[in-house]
């Protein structure tokens, strides 16, 4: 297993792989060695992982941002490189076939909230804390936040939150739907555990085109996506997932996956 300086990797006897951003004494912001790492972290993902939780190391911070002291003198083309590498990376993330779980315990903002963004879902703590401040400090968002927020929050909430850099709480968060469910930060990593392991349970295979398809109808017009759903939904019955698995549905026994 790589040997990483900011992040923690545990991959368990299941297949829930955790990533944990790990630099809480800077409440886990994002410098260029640490999205560094969480690249190679993506790259190393194989078959054997079937669901990747991203966490924050300590109790304060999911990822309160993007490094600001490592960013402060940047030229503007190497705030585009900057910006570049957390695009590629982020997308690298979202297109995952793999279901991705945002754990959120604390603050996430800026670039963690962006983060947050490109996981398929998230739990957080009741203390958590969301928003995108950047224009407080005199730029934007950078990481895909100007085009992620407004598809999970709406257009006009996610200009509100853009423009006026007030962060939102885990309640206000969950009404939104920026994330899924709210619990006490006791119960967190319980609770996602529980999630990850109802998914666990699944056809990989069938969850894996169900997520594409998921994305594919978030981006195509109504029919190229009805058409997409169609393609998958054949393309299941060419995996030995769906014979294992209503064949177990007619036997009354638990499916044996082989992915």
């Amino acid at each position: 297993m790589t040997a990483y300086e900011n992040l923690r990797v545990q991959t368990s006897e299941t297949g829930v792989t955790r990533i944990t951003i790990d630099r809480p004494k800077v409440l886990n912001a994002l410098n260029a060695p640490t999205l560094l790492e969480l690249r190679s972290a993506i790259d190393d993902i194989d078959g054997q992982t079937r669901v990747v939780v991203i966490a924050g190391g300590g109790e304060k911070a999911f990822v309160a941002g993007a490094d600001i002291a490592a960013m402060a003198d940047f030229t503007p083309l190497e705030a585009r490189k900057f910006s570049r590498v957390g695009h590629e990376i982020f997308h690298q993330l979202e297109r995952l076939p793999q279901p991705t779980i945002a754990e959120v315990q604390g603050y996430a903002l800026g670039g963690g909230c962006e983060l947050v963004l490109a996981c398929d879902f998230a739990i957080a703590s009741e203390k958590a804390v969301f928003g995108l401040p950047e224009v407080t400090i005199g730029v934007l968002p950078g990481f895909g936040g100007t085009i992620r927020l407004a598809r999970r929050v709406g257009p006009a909430m996610a200009r509100q939150m853009m423009f006026t850099g007030v962060p939102i709480k885990a309640d206000e968060a969950h009404r939104l739907g920026l994330v899924n469910e709210v619990v006490a930060p006791d119960a967190l990593t319980a609770r996602v555990d529980e999630v990850a392991a109802a998914i666990v349970k699944n056809a990989p295979t069938a969850v894996a085109l169900a997520k594409q398809s998921a994305r594919v109808g978030a981006e195509a017009d109504l029919a190229s996506a009805a058409t997409y759903e169609q393609d998958a939904f054949a393309l299941c019955f060419t995996s030995p997932d769906q014979k294992e698995g209503m064949k177990a549905f007619l036997e009354k026994r638990k499916p044996t996956w082989q992915g």
